[in-house]
């Protein structure tokens, strides 16, 4: 991996959320401007990058297998990170009330918003293919453990899989399927969704700007005792421990560099949705999204320039 290419295209996420620091200052970002952004970003752009990707990709049967294991792999990653965190808070923290958010924050990163169209710039489609069903992991994880975890009485109500019945799912499925009957699209179709692929990040690292301008520091003092465990889990522990582990597994260079890509990633953008639907705390959520996203930017290339002198890239 051309490390030119990593501080480029940090700089260039950079720059765009910036630029959605300045998007804040012309208009009232409220409940309205907020689910129009997630809808652009989640129900057109996500599945265009992971449509596009499939199309560009000659998928096989060493591909199918690829994406059954990175899917198996994904969610060990996050859980493997959420038990990091609670181990952490228990630690550190005693029985801290908290200790929920702190796990889940800990364990499920921004693999969307960012992790699918980084991997594509840095990798290649077929890397942000296998992102992509990273991503679709982490949903997993998200609606099935985490839902256990928030809710008190730690039942699982079968109807919280239905959150899992997305856009992005359904592009994967949909797009799977068509590889697999080897079914060409017309190229304006394939046109298209590559021109809608391209509006995933813009729009992803706007929102992100945007939220940042909304942050409060005295909020962020208020919480900042119970902040360090998931920033430091999310983004320096567990790519550490995957770089680690991932060695035990014969995989090809596509898959590892995926895997540790979207291992660094941020606290998920989706956080503070998830804890308010579960009566968490929400705003702990926004908070740790919006700074985990911020030191990320120094801390990727950071892990990624310390891992590669172990030899993974």
């Amino acid at each position: 991996m051309e490390f030119s290419i990593v501080f480029q295209s940090i700089i260039n996420i950079t720059f765009l959320i910036l630029i959605g620091v300045l998007l804040s200052k012309t208009f009232s970002f409220n409940d309205d401007t907020r689910k129009l952004f997630i809808n652009l970003i989640v129900n057109i752009a996500m599945p265009c990058i992971i449509l596009s990707s499939i199309f560009k990709v000659d998928l096989n049967a060493r591909i199918f297998t690829s994406i059954l294991i990175v899917f198996v792999l994904s969610i060990l990653i996050n859980l493997l990170g959420i038990g990091i965190g609670w181990i952490l808070s228990i630690t550190f923290q005693g029985d801290s009330p908290k200790k929920r958010e702190i796990a889940l924050m800990s364990g499920l990163g921004n693999t969307g918003f960012i992790g699918i169209p980084l991997c594509a710039t840095l990798i290649g489609p077929e890397a942000a293919l296998y992102a992509a069903i990273f991503d679709a992991g982490v949903d997993f994880t998200i609606w099935t453990i985490g839902v256990i975890i928030l809710q008190k009485d730690r039942k699982f109500a079968l109807q919280t899989l239905k959150s899992m019945l997305n856009m992005p799912t359904a592009a994967i499925v949909f797009g799977l399927a068509v590889a697999y009957f080897n079914i060409k699209p017309p190229s304006f179709i394939v046109h298209l969704t590559d021109q809608l692929a391209g509006l995933a990040t813009p729009l992803a690292m706007f929102y992100i700007g945007i939220l940042i301008m909304t942050i409060q520091r005295a909020k962020v003092r208020e919480k900042g005792h119970q902040l360090w465990i998931p920033l430091m889990v999310k983004l320096i522990l567990l790519p550490f421990s995957v770089a680690f582990l991932i060695h035990f597994f014969g995989l090809s260079p596509e898959i590892i560099q995926t895997l540790l890509v979207q291992s660094m990633m941020p606290t998920l953008t989706l956080a503070s949705i998830l804890f308010a639907k579960y009566s968490a705390d929400e705003e702990m959520g926004a908070i740790t999204t919006i700074i985990s996203t911020i030191i990320s930017l120094s801390t990727i290339p950071l892990m990624l320039f310390l891992i590669n002198l172990f030899g993974v890239f």
